[in-house]
């Protein structure tokens, strides 16, 4: 019997201060994405987030290095306050490799726990550049949470 391999895929979690409803909004508030997301001091130049089941994301962001990085994709699960699901993919890049994000934000006593997975990777040097990328952008996210 032939073993299917699963996927590489990446989990996270991070421990946030504030109420699972603020680390909620700054994920499907477009003017606070701006204000957090991708690595480094790359700016979001737009973000357009249509938070329902179907709907689409686009986020651009970078050009640091004279390059755009747009992201994108579909919401697939959105539980206000507790679980967002969607899909991912680099729409000037790679198209057709598309992976799986989902956050649940979990109240910890008087902050959240965020507990963060992003499966179906290409290959694992997609999962480590993400890996890279997101720690950087959850760090980010806590900074801004502090504000």
């Amino acid at each position: 019997m032939e073993k299917v391999s699963e996927k590489p895929f990446l989990n996270l979690s991070r421990r946030y201060p504030v109420a699972p409803e603020k680390v909620w909004r700054a994920w499907t508030d477009a003017e606070a994405i701006k204000r957090w997301f991708g690595p480094g001091n790359e700016p979001v130049s737009l973000a357009e987030l249509d938070v329902r089941v179907g709907g689409r994301f686009r986020i651009v962001f970078g050009g640091a290095d004279g390059k755009l990085h747009e992201c994108a994709g579909v919401y697939k699960e959105v539980v206000p306050n507790k679980m967002l699901s969607f899909s991912w993919h680099w729409p000037r890049s790679t198209p057709e490799r598309v992976s799986l994000v989902t956050i649940q934000f979990n109240a910890a006593g008087a902050g959240t726990e965020l507990d963060f997975r992003h499966e179906q990777f290409y290959d694992d040097a997609a999962r480590d550049g993400h890996n890279r990328g997101w720690n950087a952008a959850l760090d980010k996210l806590a900074d801004f949470l502090k504000a």
